[in-house]
């Protein structure tokens, strides 16, 4: 199952393990528990302190299995086989279960430790999905820390009754004991807050109390990061404030146009900024949502919880979202069968007909990507032409199971009230309407900027972009943005950082012609 390359790193990890871990597989007579059983054998074979103990007769899922101290309950499963992005969450279980001690906030930690009700979790995930892994192994070490709490991954693509009888439509699916907890990604200080209502007030008058910063960055993407770098280079008082640091990045899959890397995958692109930014003495806030811009001779960013920053100077570099097609339908059944992730949902619709909304690059790949997994995909694009790449276009055409409709315009998304199972759109030439039936619709029309919170504040254009100056100046002194938030054209990593960085030193630059005042 694991090639020698592998079989050495793994080895590595596990060295790292103080105690002994039992694994103890629950498996029948098919070819997914004869390919787990390789997997886990493969894992004994590296490490004395791991053991399987094999269970063909017992209760449990198959195939799955637990994790275990010797002597104890198990509390960490994994349904299915965790390769692709969950082998990471494997190891990080096994190191966690083995004595490792987790890297996270002492005072989540502290709290995850108290929670004091019984918790099962279980979370339907698809081994392609990016944003799976982060809830798999946050709620996996809650389980570690706490006898109360339970966890279960579940393989979507190996469980299909299963995804079935939950309407599960999109993973990440979080379950707390039977019943719907979350959908998408979700941080452990999140999951911790859901749980605890009084974590969201402490953190806000954590936040509250923290000193004015000379440079706060708000966005945790790559001109977020790169900003922050520059900033704390300077030798300034830097903190930076994300709703998820990665930013777009986490929702990305394979990037080659990042110069001097060759390739790589968004995840651990994100993995890399996080690591440089926390080289430097950055105040790193993650899961904070900026509300309000409130300017003044002080700066203040108001969070969403309650906590407020105070800075000499702001950086804005909240990068975009999905862009909606705003019709009815779309958010009644988003994650019931209207997706933006084909990458993370489409296993979800093995077999079954999908539409794909946009004739751009994204659209065209997204179409090439479903069609190896869905029994037909429907590409429909408002212009007359797909707008993708000629190399793209040439793919598409080629696949069997693809119809491509041009000067179409989405009307409206169908459901039974419980998913999708249709579109409507127009033809824009005859103005005839026609029905799609199908199971799901991505949606893949672009971006647009996460400013919202700075409307009436800082000047924007009608798209919502903020406006700025060659040095990343807003139209608030003090204020200064980067990346794909500004007007800046073409919505490159390679852009963003660099535009991170120009920002930083024009804020850089403002900070030493002012004056200090008694407040900062």
């Amino acid at each position: 199952m694991l090639d020698g390359n592998l079989k050495t790193q793994l080895k590595s990890y596990l060295e790292r393990i103080s105690q002994p871990v039992e694994i103890v597989a629950s498996v029948d007579d098919t070819d997914k528990s004869r390919e787990m059983l390789e997997l886990l054998t493969d894992i004994e074979s590296v490490s004395d302190l791991i053991k399987i103990d094999v269970r063909r007769d017992d209760a449990h899922v198959k195939p799955s299995f637990a994790l275990r101290q010797p002597g104890t309950e198990p509390r960490v499963r994994f349904a299915g086989l965790p390769m692709g992005h969950e082998f990471t969450s494997l190891v990080l279980a096994l190191l966690q279960t083995g004595g490792y001690p987790p890297k996270a906030d002492p005072a989540v930690l502290d709290t995850i430790r108290g929670l004091d009700d019984d918790y099962h979790f279980e979370t339907f995930v698809s081994l392609t999905c990016q944003s799976c892994p982060d809830v798999v192994q946050a709620l996996n070490l809650m389980a570690v820390l706490n006898p109360k709490v339970r966890h279960t991954m579940i393989d979507g693509a190996v469980f299909q009754d299963e995804v079935e009888r939950r309407q599960v439509m999109a993973v990440p699916a979080v379950f707390l004991n039977g019943k719907p907890f979350g959908q998408g990604r979700m941080e452990l200080a999140e999951i911790v807050a859901k749980l605890d209502a009084g974590s969201a007030e402490r953190a806000g008058a954590r936040l509250r109390s923290k000193s004015p910063f000379d440079v706060l960055v708000v966005g945790g993407g790559p001109a977020g990061a790169a900003a922050a770098i520059y900033a704390a280079r300077k030798g300034i008082r830097t903190g930076i404030a994300a709703e998820r640091l990665g930013g777009q990045l986490l929702d990305t899959v394979g990037i080659e146009n990042f110069i001097s890397v060759r390739e790589t995958e968004g995840h651990k692109l994100a993995t890399g900024l996080e690591q440089h930014v926390t080289t430097y003495d950055v105040d790193v806030m993650n899961m904070q949502r900026a509300e309000a811009l409130v300017p003044g001779e002080l700066i203040e960013v108001k969070l969403a919880g309650g906590g407020i920053l105070k800075a000499r100077s702001v950086i804005i570099a909240t990068g975009a979202r999905w862009r909606e097609i705003n019709v009815p339908g779309e958010r009644e059944y988003r994650n019931r069968g209207v997706a933006y992730c084909p990458h993370c949902d489409g296993p979800l619709f093995k077999g079954k007909r999908v539409a794909v909304i946009g004739g751009g690059n994204s659209g065209v790949e997204a179409a090439i990507d479903l069609a190896g997994l869905v029994s037909h995909v429907t590409l429909i694009e408002f212009d007359a032409q797909l707008r993708a790449d000629a190399v793209l276009k040439a793919r598409l055409r080629s696949l069997p199971n693809v119809t491509i409709i041009t000067g179409a315009q989405t009307t409206e998304v169908t459901g039974d009230g419980e998913r999708v199972n249709g579109i409507i759109y127009k033809d824009r030439q005859s103005g005839a309407l026609h029905t799609v039936e199908l199971a799901g619709v991505f949606v893949q029309i672009g971006l647009v900027p996460n400013t919202d919170w700075l409307k009436g504040t800082v000047k924007l254009t009608p798209r919502g972009e903020v406006e700025v100056d060659a040095r990343g100046q807003t139209s608030v002194p003090g204020v200064f943005a980067a990346g794909d938030c500004t007007v800046v054209p073409y919505k490159q990593i390679v852009i963003a950082v660099g535009e991170g960085a120009k920002a930083s030193l024009g804020a850089f630059d403002h900070l030493i012609r002012s004056p200090i005042s008694a407040a900062a």
